[in-house]
Parts: C-alpha cells; sequence; structure tokens
C-alpha cells in the first residue's frame, strides 16, 4: 500500500529506494512536518510515484522537498544457509567488521534490523563472495517488504 510522503527533490526518482532516518533537528517547527515525518523509522521505502506539486522550502534538504508516493520495499540480504527457504523467518546473522567484502551489504543490509525476524519472500541464491571471512554459510535472499 503507498503513502504520500515529502522527500529531497534530488531523491525524488521513481524506483528510488531510501532507508528514512527519521527526524532531524531542523525538523522542528516546520509547516509540512506531518506530511514529512509520517514514515516508519529504519523502514526502506520506494518511490512509486511522483506527485505534480512543486517544490517546497526545506530546512534539511538544499534543494527543497517534492511529494511522491512511496511503498515499503524488499531488502536483500545474507543469512544463515540452513534457514534460507520461502515463507521462513530469519534473523540476521550478525556485526561483520570486513567492510571492503562484496558481501558486506548483504550481511548488515540498510533497512533490516539484526534483532527483528525478517520473512523471506524469495531465496535469490549464492552471496556475492566467495569466501566468507566469518565462516559463515551463507545464502542472499530478498525478505518481504515491512507493512505499516
Amino acid at each position: 500500500m503507498s503513502k504520500v510522503t515529502l522527500i529531497g527533490e534530488r531523491l525524488a526518482e521513481v524506483g528510488a529506494e531510501f532507508v528514512y532516518g527519521g527526524e532531524s533537528e531542523a525538523c522542528a517547527g516546520c509547516p509540512y512536518r506531518e506530511q514529512c515525518l509520517n514514515l516508519t523509522e529504519g523502514r526502506r521505502y520506494r518511490v512509486t510515484e511522483i506527485r505534480d506539486s512543486g517544490t517546497l522550502e526545506c530546512a534539511v534538504h538544499a534543494s527543497g522537498v517534492t511529494a511522491v508516493e512511496v511503498e515499503p520495499a524488499p531488502v536483500l540480504a545474507n543469512v544463515s544457509s540452513n534457514a534460507a527457504y520461502a515463507g521462513s523467518k530469519v534473523t540476521l546473522e550478525g556485526p561483520c567488521s570486513y567492510t571492503e567484502c562484496p558481501s558486506h551489504k548483504f550481511c548488515e543490509p540498510a533497512g533490516a534490523d539484526f534483532d527483528d525476524e525478517h520473512r523471506i519472500a524469495e531465496v535469490v541464491g549464492d552471496p556475492p563472495h566467495d569466501h566468507c571471512m566469518l565462516d559463515r554459510n551463507l545464502t542472499l535472499v530478498e525478505f518481504a517488504p515491512e507493512t505499516d
């Protein structure tokens, strides 16, 4: 289900994904707070439509904000291969200090917390790394989008 919100003009592109970071100190006193701060903090969203609303001034986004429709977006993540089945619920394996690894962004995906359970929508396959430096046996999956 889509939701109308305001995002930075430069970010407003159909298909663009972002993780909502919540309120900034610069948001205090803004007349558009209710239209801007209506998403769930830490959740990944995808822009599905750009509204023809023009640009509004914003203390956070230098180029201003514009109205868009967004929907919760799926998250790609590496999980234990033992639990990698479509429909199952899993948690992430935990932090990884190997930031240069091609799988790091999937082991610590933006928009998914380590302590939360996530439902696997689809098993994608092998992760992009050749060898896990933590000796984890991992499979790349797509988590189902979180719903509000």
